[in-house]
Parts: structure tokens; C-alpha cells; sequence
């Protein structure tokens, strides 16, 4: 080969380096394949999750003893046949993990067992309940979530001054009084000793709503406000401060933007997902937190269902309440895994990385 043909041939282009083919280089392809992936992971842990809890429940109630001589008391060893009904009923006469897999099998099935109190099903029993105290969740959670927000902005712009000073004396102070002391002294101020505007129990007739009388749900409401928002508010107004010290916080006033637009754009837009992270932890507190609440205003809800149960060693409705209040903080935390993630790009970008 002549040197004019070397010159005139072109040059082979080099092998372009790329991931090696696989299921790895089709979820950087495609990044709805990497989202599958993390998310079936993610419900695959909280199944485990879930099953791990119920192991613990079902031990924990097995742990208590006889449930036969809990419900009749000192009528156990002569009431024959009352006690055999029992023990049928809640298959005593298995092995203990032939007891498990049975309750486990009619809880994925929809089928908790039968209520030893009364005798109803428990799934019949406890469908209201959960309903009722859902509603009081979501009513708290519409309150509290703007309510931290405006509060922990206004903090932020007032940072040091005396208005900032007063609202953090008074979030420390709601934060160090339990939920029914902060229940008890609104009973005292709203419906027995200073005012008489608002019932101290919730009222409700028979087979209505609880928010059928909204009046009613107002201090249940307020309660778990006043014990849940401070909490959320200290940690907002940390992330607003920190993110209102920072550099580009920083530059955007001294291109001129307003305090207003540097709260509204900047600061509240990064603070956003620790805001979501500790709201859903408090959501998740509620749902074991207004057992409570619920009992001290007589709301018929899962708390109170729960306390009437553990009076009356109410075996399957332990555990069926047990288990709802444990899959509500699972599935909580994994919405709120969910959305971190879509409010932060460089999350989204890890996930499919």
C-alpha cells in the first residue's frame, strides 16, 4: 500500500465504551425500569416489615397467658362450656405456630377472627372505627401541615426577634406536656370551668358520624394539633435558617431579590423535604398517639376500640388494631420515602444513576 492510499484511507473510529449490556445498562436507559426496581424493593421491605410485627403481636398476646382465664376470671375452671367455646375459638388446642399461620392466613384473607367480647366478626367491628379515627387524622393533618408552614415562615423572617422568641417559649412549652394534659386543659377551659362552648366528650347518636356534630370533634381536633405542630414547626424553622444561610440565599439578595420572593422561592422550596420527612413521622405518631386522645374524649374510634379491647382481653382485636396501626406507620413512611424523592432531583438522579 502506497503512502497516498495510507492517507487517503479513513481511520477506523474507535469502540465506543458503554456499560456493559444487562439489567443495570436497561435502567439507565430507561429510567421507569429504575424506578420499578426501587420500588418493588421498597414495598418488598415493608411487607417484611409487616410480617415481622406480626410475629411480635402475635407473641406478645401469646405471651399474656390463658386467654380463657383473662375473659371468665374465677368462673373459668366452672364455666365448661363457655371455656371450650373459647378455646375452640381461638384454636388453643394447636401448637403455638399452628395458632400463627392460622391467624395470619385469615388476616391476609380478610378474615381477622371473631371478637370474644361480643361475638361479632372483627372486621364488621373494627370498619367504623378505623373510618372514624382516618377522618380525625386527615381533619389534624389539614390543620397542621399550612399551620407549621405560615408558623416556621414567620419565624424564619423574625429570626431573634421577639415575636421569634415568644412563639419558640411557647412551642417548647406544648412540647414538654403530653397529649392528655394538653386535652384536659382544654376540657377546663372550653367546656367545664372558664367557657361552656364545646362539648368535652364527643357526641354522637346511635349509628351517626362522629363529624356528624362537627362541634364536637373541635378539642379531639385541637388536641392532637397543639401536640403534634410543635414539634413540626422546630425542625421547619432549623431547615429555613440553614437554608437562609447559605451561599445562594446569600447572592440572590445581592442581586436584589425581595425577602419575600428568597422565603418563598428558595428557602421554602429546599426546606420542603425534611419538612415532609417529619410531617409523616408525626402522622405516623398519630395513628398510635390518639389512643389517647380518643379514649379521654370518648371518640369511637381505633384508640378507644383498642383500650376496650385490652380491658376485656379481646384477643383477634388486639392484634387486628395492632396491625392497622403498624401497616398506617409503613405505609406512611413509604409515601413519604416517595415524595422526598420526586422533590429532590439529585435523589431521582441517584435512583436512576
Amino acid at each position: 500500500m502506497s503512502v497516498q492510499d495510507a492517507e487517503a484511507t479513513p481511520p477506523t473510529p474507535p469502540e465506543e465504551s458503554g456499560p456493559a449490556p444487562g439489567p443495570i445498562a436497561d435502567a439507565r436507559r430507561n429510567p421507569w425500569l429504575a424506578w420499578g426496581g426501587w420500588l418493588v424493593r421498597r414495598l418488598g421491605l415493608a411487607v417484611l416489615t409487616l410480617w415481622l410485627v406480626s410475629i411480635l403481636v402475635f407473641l406478645a398476646t401469646a405471651a399474656l397467658g390463658d386467654p380463657v382465664k383473662a375473659i371468665l376470671g374465677k368462673d373459668a375452671e366452672t364455666a365448661g362450656g363457655r371455656a371450650n367455646q373459647i378455646r375452640e375459638q381461638l384454636h388453643l388446642d394447636q401448637s403455638l405456630w399452628e395458632r400463627y399461620w392460622h391467624w395470619l392466613g385469615g388476616l391476609l384473607t380478610g378474615d381477622p377472627g371473631t371478637s370474644v367480647a361480643n361475638g361479632y366478626p372483627v372486621g364488621q367491628l373494627i370498619g367504623d372505627r378505623v373510618l372514624n379515627s382516618a377522618v380525625l387524622v386527615a381533619v389534624a393533618a389539614i390543620v397542621i401541615i399550612p399551620l407549621s408552614f405560615g408558623v416556621a415562615l414567620l419565624c424564619a423572617r423574625t429570626r431573634g426577634g421577639r415575636v421569634d422568641q415568644g412563639i419558640q417559649v411557647v412551642l417548647l412549652t406544648l412540647a414538654g406536656l403530653p397529649e392528655f394534659i394538653i386535652g384536659i386543659v382544654l376540657v377546663a377551659v372550653f367546656s367545664t370551668v372558664v367557657l361552656h362552648l364545646l362539648p368535652a366528650v364527643t357526641i354522637s347518636a346511635g349509628g351517626d358520624s362522629p363529624w356528624a356534630k362537627p362541634g364536637s370533634m373541635i378539642l379531639p381536633v385541637a388536641t392532637l394539633v397543639l401536640a403534634v405542630a410543635p414539634y413540626v414547626i422546630r425542625i421547619m424553622r432549623s431547615t429555613l435558617l440553614e437554608v437562609l444561610d447559605s451561599d445562594y440565599v446569600e447572592l440572590a439578595r445581592l442581586k436584589g431579590v425581595p425577602e419575600k420572593v428568597v422565603l418563598r422561592r428558595h428557602a421554602l422550596r429546599n426546606a420542603i423535604v425534611p419538612g415532609i420527612q417529619v410531617i409523616a413521622l408525626q402522622l405516623a405518631w398519630l395513628a398510635g398517639g390518639i389512643v389517647v386522645v380518643e379514649y379521654l374524649f370518648s371518640y369511637p374510634g381505633v384508640g378507644a376500640s383498642l383500650v376496650d379491647s385490652v380491658r376485656n382481653s379481646d384477643v383477634p382485636m388486639v392484634q387486628a388494631l395492632a396491625m392497622i396501626i403498624a401497616a398506617v406507620y409503613v405505609v406512611v413512611n413509604l409515601v413519604a420515602d416517595v415524595l422526598s424523592i420526586l422533590c429532590t432531583p439529585r435523589a431521582r438522579t441517584a435512583i436512576t444513576a
